[in-house]
């Protein structure tokens, strides 16, 4: 059974402004409660999107939420599941979250692995709700990271 949310695409690179400017939307409330930026506001999108990495949701000409899939040796990495506000708690995000597991067992991976920022625990807790557990905290890139994955089967 597909697990493919309506609307989703790969994303293209005339569609650069648009993707930062929906993390900027996603991320944009987070930068107080943690007192820096997020690290997925300073990632390079022209790049990810040239590698083929990100996809969008995009529904009535208005986009909704990116997915970034980085395969590693071992594991697909959930890179980033951003979700514009308006539609935050409709379910997108998680529906994204079983379309990069159908992704990742597709490729043959037979893990998951995503990280979260360590105050985030309302992350925590949807990722946990979806069978995540945790395998570690460290700092990288000067954030509090929390490491997850999940052993797909």
């Amino acid at each position: 059974m597909s697990t493919v949310p309506e609307g989703l695409r790969r994303a293209a690179p005339n569609d650069l402004r648009v993707v930062r400017a929906l993390i900027m939307q996603a991320y944009g409330g987070y930068l107080r409660q943690l007192g820096v930026r997020p690290g997925p506001m300073d990632d390079d999108y022209a790049s990810l999107i040239a590698q083929h990495r990100v996809q969008v949701v995009e529904r009535g000409g208005a986009l909704l939420a990116l997915l970034v899939l980085i395969p590693q040796p071992d594991a697909m990495l959930l890179d980033n599941i951003a979700v514009a506000p308006q539609v935050q708690g409709t379910g997108l995000g998680k529906a994204l979250i079983r379309y990069a597991e159908q992704r990742a067992m597709e490729a043959g991976f037979q893990t998951i692995r995503l990280y979260t920022h360590a105050r985030m625990t309302r992350n925590q807790a949807i990722y946990a709700a979806a069978g995540y557990q945790q395998t570690r905290r460290i700092i990288e890139r000067g954030l509090d990271r929390v490491y997850m994955e999940k052993r797909l089967d």
